[in-house]
């Protein structure tokens, strides 16, 4: 039998195979559950439990190990919350990749000699990374939930599952005809002629939707009535950079730095920095790349950062309050940005600024690591522009005194709206706070796209309801005049914008 610490170690490097093929494959953002999934087996908490059960309990390691997959599970699964319960298929499948390796047995992935439609009980997410793309044509899941990494992978990887469907699928299933719709999240098994005849049709018009989609490549964001608006891409590492340049995107309204701490187990030097960042300028050839400073914390922890444990993270130490209490870590990050602006349209922004004076120290950190690249003799672009997110109530009631100060705004809509609405984005249960959107919410836009155009600096969207087509109008009317989006919605934005009537 093999000691458990190896197993662990072994896990992890398998893992971070898994991540590697989930970044190519279906970008930073989806692939970020792998690195998660190995950062558990470093938990204290985990840990301690499977040390208990085999020097209390006589366990074995493997059953010390299938013992704390049980009640993390559990314990998820008793939250009441949908998508916390979602996880606890993270869980069981991280432990039992250790179990496997202690054990030195292997899972059998399912196979297909044929291409057809995959039916299991349950899948895991590393699972379903590994299927082989080409034989599975949609995934139906007896257990599950759509908030689960399954679902989201599945999506992410363009193959149509429906998930948690229950009893209705059992061995009777096999071998029968079965219709799986994506879209409504329906299955049919043995469908009528007038199902699979709707169900064609409904399939013809996404093809129509997508070849008029792609004529929109090359052409202008302006509106009917002669208004140019821009649209960039969200993005999360490089894999999403070359999404963003396959989605005809305008530049780069958000890299989220966060993903260069989350995919290694210690701090990233200055140089692996700088390298991602001159990277996604140069693969942008001179258009807009906004990089925004380290969000750590809160939904998105890092071990070796060694952060407090706090009953409510998302209100607590994160994001810039990490970066100006650990000026040297910051200023590393700010030098290999710095760097990356002599080789691209570079700009910089903070985020979860809560006041004029936080964003002046920011600056400031800004201003002693451009001295200290003078001091090397290396080059950078001293007027590089420096931005605020409006995250925060604070910053946006503060966005006129703010604007005087900045170069540009740029809205992140989820936390603005958790905020403001002291509802946990994160929770199924609060699901109704944010859609339809709040009123109270597109009063804040409003008033700090105001704000912003009156002190004559951009303001732009680069949260989840910039992408909301239904909010489109209504945001251009408010002065928006940049939206940033994930890469497959640039072109639907585009379409939008192009139909607005807006001078």
């Amino acid at each position: 039998m093999r000691n458990d610490p190896a197993a662990r170690d072994e896990a992890v490097a398998e893992l971070q195979e898994i991540y590697e093929k989930a970044v190519r494959e279906v970008g930073e953002e989806e692939a970020e559950i792998f690195q998660i999934s190995s950062m558990m087996l470093a938990d204290d908490d985990f840990n301690a439990f499977v040390r208990n059960s085999v020097e209390s309990e006589n366990a074995s390691a493997e059953r010390a190990v299938e013992n704390a997959a049980v009640a993390f599970s559990e314990m998820l699964n008793a939250s009441g919350s949908d998508y916390i319960a979602g996880r606890s298929s993270d869980v069981r499948d991280v432990c039992g990749r250790v179990v496997e390796l202690l054990s030195g047995s292997g899972r059998d992935l399912p196979s297909m000699a044929e291409p057809g439609i995959l039916a299991a009980d349950d899948l895991l997410p590393s699972e379903t990374m590994r299927l082989d793309r080409s034989k599975i044509l949609a995934i139906v899941t007896a257990r599950g939930t759509v908030t689960s990494h399954t679902s989201i992978l599945a999506r992410s990887m363009n193959i149509p599952a429906v998930v948690g469907i229950g009893a209705a699928l059992d061995d009777s299933c096999s071998g029968k005809k079965v219709l799986v719709d994506g879209f409504s999240g329906k299955v049919y098994i043995d469908p009528t002629e007038d199902v699979r005849r709707a169900a064609g049709g409904a399939a013809e018009a996404a093809v129509e939707e997508k070849a008029d989609l792609e004529k929109l490549r090359g052409m202008e964001n302006r509106t009917r009535g002669g208004r140019l608006v821009e649209v960039w891409a969200n993005a999360g590492g490089l894999s999403d950079i070359e999404s963003a340049v396959e989605n005809d995107a305008g530049g780069i309204g958000l890299f989220r730095s966060e993903f260069l701490y989350l995919g290694t187990t210690s701090y990233p030097s200055e140089e692996e920095l700088f390298e991602a960042y001159r990277s996604a300028a140069v693969l942008m050839r001179g258009k807009k790349v906004i990089l925004r400073t380290l969000d750590i914390g809160a939904d998105k922890n890092v071990g070796y950062f060694g952060l407090p444990e706090e009953e409510n993270p998302a209100l607590g130490h994160r994001a810039i309050r990490v970066c100006l209490a650990r000026p040297e870590l910051f200023r590393t990050q700010l030098r290999a940005i710095l760097r990356a602006s002599a080789f691209g349209n570079v700009s910089v922004m903070f985020p979860m600024i809560v006041s004029v004076t936080e964003f002046l120290r920011a600056r400031g950190e800004l201003e002693r690591a451009m001295n200290e690249l003078d001091e090397a003799g290396a080059p950078f672009n001293r007027d590089i522009e420096t931005g605020v997110m409006i995250e925060t109530p604070a910053a946006a009631i503060l966005s006129d005194q703010l604007a005087r100060e900045a170069d540009f705004f740029s809205i992140g809509t989820n936390d603005l709206s958790q905020y403001t609405l002291a509802a946990d984005r994160g929770n199924p249960a609060m699901q109704g706070y944010f859609d339809p959107p709040s009123e109270a919410v597109l009063r804040i836009i409003g008033m700090t796209v105001k704000n912003a155009r009156d002190n004559g600096i951009r303001v732009g969207i680069c949260g989840e309801l910039g992408a909301d087509l239904s909010l489109t109008e209504r945001f251009l009317e408010m002065g928006v005049n940049e939206f940033s989006v994930n890469p497959n919605s640039v072109l639907p934005l585009r379409r939008a914008i192009r139909s607005s009537t807006l001078a």
